[in-house]
């Protein structure tokens, strides 16, 4: 494929990728407030604890065999069926012994409901598993379009029209649970639709041995992220009760929820083709600068302003019985733009060759945040998220040097972009403050949010329209794509080198 044609289609599957994911993000976003107000935080408690065990699970099996079909520069028949093969062991072996673990790790949690809840997430597990080769085929196709229109219909089946009716007719936790079922369920069936692969088994083959490799690393790599992205919740559960779990659940995935969307856009994007670009690495090192530095002008504002409004976005969307994890969200939403960073670095460590580094460079943080969860556990929710957010600008701070180091870019050219969106953070805060303040004579939440919303909009639009400058030329160029008024420079991600961009 030439350098154009990759540009282009890379640009095409970014657009896609961006759309589907804002629309997502309203679907999800409804779905939860609803789903959380009907079930309240006990509920939501048990499903949390369960949903950390299926993460760990769907680690250990998701797509560790079918990884690989994204990184190779060509797959054919034989390098899909061996994957899917071993997927379909390994996820079946897996889901088999978190069903057989469930009573133990009811007894561990001290609560019997989440037997059930653990067993029949094992379903899923074997989904998500048996799913992985054509959702791996479709992103590195570049097809964005049909990946995104498979998790949107997915998520509307499972959580909207299977969740919230359980919830309520009164399903409890298992509302939730049924609905990460049938969530899996589809977008096993409909990735296969879209991306037919074939089927038959193959144990083993000449690339065999290569896509082992990958998996091996894979696996280790996501048992390190498991850790530190779970452990917490495990330990809230272990020392508090699922009421606490519930709280801290839904503040960390509503947190998490605008960069696990921005790097469901970029990170899938960037590994696609990043893959075809692995002997090219001068414009791997302008891809992964062009998009870093949108994330750090864009996020790091986007997160200041969600922390000085979460109180009142939980007090309006989930109501008083949730307000204790609105000193949680705040601190997690600061965390937005370390999120972002870490996960769209990533793939640079494995489109040169270093996989292996995720996983080692994190481990001196696994051994220092494993003791401080412990000793902060007994604290309350609050001191596990001050270690939590440690953890995460650690985590962004290692992949972002190793990146770095990887592309042979000096530190220098982050400094910009974050001295840029420092400083646009700082004018949102004082205009989300300003505008709060004179809000406060109204006792309505919704009032002092709808404020600050409208001081931090007011802003962002006042620099589109007024100074874009300020955003830098890495971010205009990225954002030009979607906002033609912004055009100073024609290069995609992928594409020509924009202007004033060191080769």
């Amino acid at each position: 494929m030439t350098s154009r044609a990759l540009a282009a289609l890379a640009e095409r599957a970014l657009k896609w990728s961006a759309a589907t994911t804002v629309a997502r993000f309203a679907l999800q976003f409804g779905a939860q407030v609803a789903l959380a107000r009907i079930l309240g935080p006990d509920n939501y408690g048990v499903y949390g604890i369960g949903i950390a065990v299926l993460t760990f699970v769907a680690f250990l099996s998701g797509s560790s065999f079918s990884w690989n079909l994204m990184l190779l520069p060509a797959v054919d028949d034989d390098d899909i069926r061996f994957s899917f093969t071993w997927q379909v062991i390994v996820g079946s072996g897996c889901a088999l012994a978190m069903y057989a673990a469930a009573p133990a790790i009811a007894v561990f949690f001290g609560d019997a409901r989440v037997e059930g809840m653990v067993q029949l997430l094992s379903i899923a597990s074997l989904l998500t598993a048996a799913s992985a080769p054509a959702t791996c085929l479709l992103q590195r196709d570049l097809n964005f379009r049909m990946l995104g229109l498979v998790q949107l219909a997915s998520y509307a089946a499972g959580y909207l029209l299977v969740g919230v009716p359980m919830a309520l007719h009164g399903w409890g936790p298992y509302a939730l649970g049924t609905a990460a079922v049938v969530q899996a369920a589809m977008v096993l069936i409909t990735s296969y639709a879209a991306r037919p692969h074939p089927l038959r088994p193959l144990l083993s083959h000449a690339g065999g041995a290569a896509a082992l490799a990958t998996g091996r690393t894979v696996f280790v790599t996501n048992v390190v992220n498991w850790i530190l992205g779970n452990i917490d919740r495990v330990l809230i559960g272990r020392v508090l009760n699922a009421y606490a779990v519930g709280l801290y659940n839904v503040a960390y995935n509503l947190a998490s929820i605008p960069s696990t969307l921005l790097l469901g856009a970029l990170q899938p994007t960037f590994l696609a083709a990043g893959a075809r670009l692995q002997d090219d690495p001068q414009r791997l090192a302008q891809g992964w600068r062009l998009a870093l530095s949108c994330v750090m002008v864009l996020a790091l504002p986007a997160g200041v302003v969600l922390a000085l409004l979460s109180a009142d976005l939980v007090q309006l969307l989930y109501g008083a019985a949730w307000s204790e994890s609105s000193w949680v969200l705040g601190l997690l939403f600061l965390c937005l733009p370390a999120w972002a960073c870490w996960g769209i670095s990533t793939p640079v460590l494995w489109n040169t060759g270093r996989k292996h580094l995720e996983y080692m460079l994190q481990l001196p943080l696994l051994a220092i945040a494993l003791p401080a969860w412990w000793v902060m556990a007994p604290s309350g929710i609050r001191a596990i998220a001050t270690v939590s957010a440690f953890i995460i600008f650690a985590r962004a701070a290692v992949i972002v040097i190793a990146a770095l180091r990887a592309l042979g870019l000096h530190w220098l050219v982050v400094a910009g972009p974050l001295a840029r969106g420092a400083g646009l953070a700082a004018v949102c805060a004082l205009a989300v403050l300003t505008a709060r303040h004179a809000a406060a004579g109204s006792a309505l939440p919704g009032i002092s949010l709808a404020a600050g919303s409208a001081g931090a909009l007011a802003v962002l639009l006042l620099v589109l329209g007024v100074w874009p400058q300020l955003l830098g030329a890495e971010a205009r160029a990225v954002l030009a794509r979607f906002m033609p008024f912004l055009r100073t420079a024609p290069e995609a991600p992928f594409g020509a080198r924009p202007e004033g961009l060191p080769r």
